[in-house]
């Protein structure tokens, strides 16, 4: 056995299937007007993510002319769940900071995602008490329909 096939190989799965690219790995040179259509953020956007820091380093072609791969929209839609978290932007730039740093920044990037976690929960039993609530008040308005006038 070499030690390639000893070393165990670390990955970054999400549960949910990736969403397919629309081209092959190796075609995968896009333009920014074609990822803001495949995913939905502005081309704006995607310049102001580049200017910050939260999607550095893309491509250019010789004419320089941006060019997304299948790599960057996957990074993408890993930061439209970040943005859905209500992570802060800070927080995810920081975050793609530690990304670039590598592998020694493993414990600290667990630790956001924990904290980020958490937040999460806590907004999720919030909004299960604030559906209680309207549950409720639903409850009350469709029962006082049924109920005959008083005189």
């Amino acid at each position: 056995m070499t030690l390639i096939e000893s070393t165990p190989v670390r990955t970054d799965l999400c549960k949910a299937a990736p969403r397919a690219h629309p081209r092959p790995e190796g075609q995968d040179r896009y333009t920014i007007s074609e990822v803001a259509a495949f995913t939905g953020l502005t081309a704006h956007t995607l310049r102001w993510y580049e200017r910050i820091g939260l999607m550095p380093h893309v491509d250019r072609s010789h004419t320089g002319q941006r060019r997304f791969t299948n790599r960057d929209l996957d990074w993408l839609a890993f930061v439209g769940k970040l943005r859905l978290t209500g992570m802060p932007v800070a927080d995810m730039v920081r975050y793609a900071e530690m990304v670039r740093a590598g592998e020694d920044t493993f414990d600290a990037r667990q630790e956001l995602l924990e904290q980020t976690r958490r937040d999460v929960l806590a907004r999720i039993a919030e909004l299960q008490d604030t559906l209680a609530v309207l549950d409720h008040k639903i409850e009350f308005y469709a029962g006082a329909h049924r109920a005959p006038e008083r005189v």
